[in-house]
């Protein structure tokens, strides 16, 4: 189980009156890692950069596997997106790019999430990350 969701915070998923706040609580408490590491790209995202980013490693797997399930979800994806008003990018197990919504359809933008940008941010060392 990725999250730890408090028992008000699951009848009120049940009722249909969970909001984001709520959700997004439960990602920053049980999350921590991906959280810290979102918050560092989205606030790396300014003017003078083409967008913000997070390229360290994680320390060790316990912090991997809590960057992939955020990622990897569209829900928590979606809603830290919408809470830090970016639009996340993923690479190899720990790059993340924070693009504003401006950029999204920038040439820096189609450039990372295409398969050359992939390719060409592949080392031996991340091949099992």
């Amino acid at each position: 189980m990725s999250l730890d969701v408090p028992t008000a915070v699951l009848e009120a998923a049940e009722r249909r009156e969970v909001t984001d706040e709520q959700f997004l609580a439960v990602v920053r408490d049980s999350l921590p890692y991906a959280w810290e590491v979102v918050s560092a790209a989205a606030a790396d995202n300014t003017g003078d950069k083409p967008f913000g980013e997070h390229e360290v490693p994680p320390p060790s797997e316990r912090e991997r596997g809590q960057l992939l399930r955020a990622l990897a979800s569209t829900s928590i994806r979606g809603a830290l997106e919408r809470h830090f008003g970016v639009t996340l990018a993923f690479q190899n197990c720990h790059r993340v790019a924070a693009f504003s919504s401006a950029q999204v359809d920038s040439e820096i933008y189609r450039e990372f999430i295409g398969i050359r940008g992939q390719l060409l941010n592949q080392s031996p060392e991340l091949r099992d990350c």
